[in-house]
């Protein structure tokens, strides 16, 4: 499993957690950014990560800004990418097995940080449910939207 991750100024703290959590778990990660607390532009970052996703560079991806809305409103732009903003582990599970997610964005604001390995584990250990109802609306997706 590899990752991209990147974050804004308002999600560096919790992008440095969970790169914990992910050199515990032996599991490689490239960082798109940011290195501080100083403000930045969350597009900027998005884009790099959901482009990396989208080339095949990295399986999944995680973002992370005050809200976690405006990165993955960014990454959904890129094809191939279904970014979900997900605040529990259920709801992480779910974005997989319903939706094929394929980048996490969490916001620090609202992420249960009791939780946040959970979510993010969930994330990239859940697989898609292949076949049936859940995989023909994702097709769909990207069928109509052309993205």
């Amino acid at each position: 499993m590899s990752v991209a991750i990147g974050s804004d100024h308002a999600g560096y703290q919790l992008k440095e957690r969970i790169k914990k959590y992910l050199d515990q778990s032996h599991i490689e990660y490239k960082d798109f950014g940011t290195y501080s607390t100083e403000s930045v532009d969350y597009p900027d970052i998005a884009i790099q990560v959901a482009k990396n996703v989208s080339e095949g560079k990295s399986e999944r991806g995680i973002l992370i800004c005050y809200t976690g809305i405006g990165m993955s409103l960014v990454a959904n732009k890129v094809p191939h990418i279904r970014a979900a903003l997900c605040i529990s582990p259920e709801i992480a599970k779910l974005a997989r097995v319903h939706n094929d997610a394929n980048i996490l964005a969490l916001g620090s604001l609202e992420t249960d940080q009791q939780h946040i390995d959970e979510i993010v584990k969930n994330f990239l250990e859940t697989p898609f449910e292949k076949g049936g109802r859940h995989e023909r609306r994702v097709k769909k997706i990207h069928d109509l939207t052309g993205v």
